[in-house]
């Protein structure tokens, strides 16, 4: 009978020593999923620093009136043209802003937009390439105890990264008299102050809620805006008739459970844009031209530097079948219509560098004249580019919304033409601005 040949032990071990090692020097051992989804977040967060000057005496810094105060804070890139989210509370009130992204570059930072009551804030960086956007969770589907991570400047430390699980869902938390949390994630991930406006991610790496807040005086009790509701926010904060002066008219809501992600028409205002192009209740938004859209979010900026005039291509489903519509974007800017400028907020801090110290006696802020259309109202009755408004009939202007309300009420025609109030120098002037009818 034939016998096997002998084995060599010390041979075998190495030549599975050589199977072995490839697989090690891979790092497929170490590379776990919580390796990879924090790989995948890191190139969408956004360190912020900033600083504040303390107005009055604050007892939670001790400073001052007058003393500079440094700010640190989280932001995730929801658009790849700078567009950054972040909580309102890390930018409110600051002096200066700026933004590390993660290949390390550092960029001035403003603040385009915020939701004071939800604190939730956009900031844009000017960049010259396209910047990695968060990778798209949905909160519609969070478990208990499902592993999560926080990733942000923790005290200063940049690109910090802490793991935990979600401990509950739909806390109301009270802040104070002024500030009052509804449905967040509670988390144990350890959050610091300088997460703040960062990225709660689960294991796949998809954002599931924005950090927000954490329990003072308890370990590991932390709490996140549900990046679901954070979107609905977000797209009113980056709505082209809020940043562009575009308009499209088309009634939307966010359909998500789980996988399904879409985006729901759920009517048009009449005589708009989008009753124009045929889009109807039920439609469901595949793409903005080739901006795939899933949520409202993407489809506001995906309009976001298009001009009134410009076509835009959807691709919509109805009643099943797939097909193509046009909708041509409008001139949404009610007060460029009605006065002929266009406004953008300034603080009362400013109002003091322009124009001196005593105007802060007067007046809480005001709204910038950015552009003026010399065939306008404003233009033919004295209003110039770099006036500051501050007043409009016995109302005083400190945001868009407040010039709104005078153009929307109810008795303008018996107050037309409007009395203003305009600093210019230092100066405060007034006059009458006639409404055209093309306001209404």
């Amino acid at each position: 009978m034939k016998m096997p040949p002998k084995t060599f032990p010390a041979l075998a071990t190495l030549a599975m020593f050589c199977l072995l090692t490839p697989c090690l020097e891979a790092g497929s051992l170490r590379e776990t999923s919580a390796v990879r989804a924090v790989r995948r977040i890191a190139p969408s967060v956004v360190n912020i620093s900033s600083e504040k000057t303390v107005s009055t005496e604050n007892v939670l810094y001790s400073n001052r009136p007058g003393q500079k105060v440094s700010g640190m804070g989280t932001g995730v890139v929801v658009d790849r043209r700078g567009y950054i989210v972040t909580n309102h509370h890390v930018v409110a009130g600051v002096d200066w802003l700026r933004a590390t992204l993660s290949d390390g570059s550092l960029h001035e930072a403003r603040v385009v937009s915020f939701d004071r009551k939800a604190d939730l804030a956009i900031i844009k960086i000017d960049v010259k390439r396209p910047l990695p956007e968060m990778p798209l969770g949905t909160s519609s589907d969070l478990m208990l105890a499902e592993t999560v991570f926080a990733v942000g400047n923790a005290y200063g430390y940049k690109d910090t990264v802490t793991c935990g699980i979600i401990s509950a869902l739909h806390r109301e938390v009270e802040v104070n008299e002024k500030q009052t949390y509804h449905n967040l994630i509670q988390t144990d991930a350890s959050i610091n102050p300088g997460n703040s406006g960062g990225p709660l991610i689960n294991l796949e790496g998809d954002v599931v809620g924005i950090n927000v807040a954490i329990r003072a005086g308890a370990q590991r009790i932390g709490f996140a805006i549900p990046i679901d509701d954070a979107r609905r926010v977000i797209a009113k904060l980056i709505a082209v008739d809020r940043l562009n002066g575009t308009w499209h008219g088309i009634e939307t809501r966010d359909d998500k459970k789980g996988q399904r992600r879409r985006l729901l028409v759920t009517g048009t205002t009449e005589n708009s844009p989008a009753a124009s192009s045929g889009l109807k209740n039920g439609d469901i938004i595949l793409n903005s031209d080739k901006q795939p859209v899933i949520d409202a979010a993407d489809f506001e900026r995906s309009l976001l530097d298009r001009k009134a005039g410009s076509p835009i291509n959807l691709t919509i489903i109805r009643a099943g079948k797939r097909s193509t519509l046009t909708l041509v974007l409008g001139d949404s800017d009610k007060i460029w219509r009605a006065f002929g400028m266009r406004l953008q907020v300034i603080k009362s801090r400013e109002l003091q560098k322009r124009h001196g110290n005593e105007v802060l006696e007067h007046y809480d802020g005001g709204l910038r004249v950015t552009n003026i259309r010399k065939d306008g109202p404003a233009y033919s009755n004295g209003i110039r580019q770099g006036d500051d408004l501050v007043g409009l009939h016995e109302w005083a202007m400190v945001n868009r919304e407040n010039v709104d309300w005078v153009l929307d009420h109810r008795e303008l025609r018996e107050f037309s033409p409007v009395k203003f109030w305009v600093l210019r120098e230092g100066k405060t002037l007034f006059g009458h601005l006639p409404v055209t009818s093309s306001a209404r």
